[in-house]
């Protein structure tokens, strides 16, 4: 499988050929479906990571109430993306 950046220059690639207006119909089809996997990938594989860090600031929070003596962990407030860019 390719890395992240080389299934997202492949997604970009995509983006652009798709939008020219002389592209058999076909051919945009067949770039649409792939471009739908490529994004579902990448999406798939960026939660993983969103997941990971927001482990990780759960544990550094975790560390600190333990020595605060707080008596609950507060949920960190992170998003990868805003929904406007969605």
């Amino acid at each position: 499988m390719k890395n992240f950046e080389e299934r997202l220059q492949r997604l970009e690639e995509i983006s652009e050929k798709i939008r020219v207006p002389t592209l058999p119909l076909e051919e945009a089809f067949s770039l649409f479906e792939e471009g739908v996997k490529l994004s579902g990938s990448l999406e798939k594989e960026i939660g993983k990571l969103e997941g990971k860090v927001r482990i990780l600031i759960n544990g550094e929070e975790l560390e600190k109430d333990s020595v605060t003596d707080k008596k609950e962990a507060k949920s960190p407030e992170f998003a990868l993306f805003s929904q406007d860019d969605l």
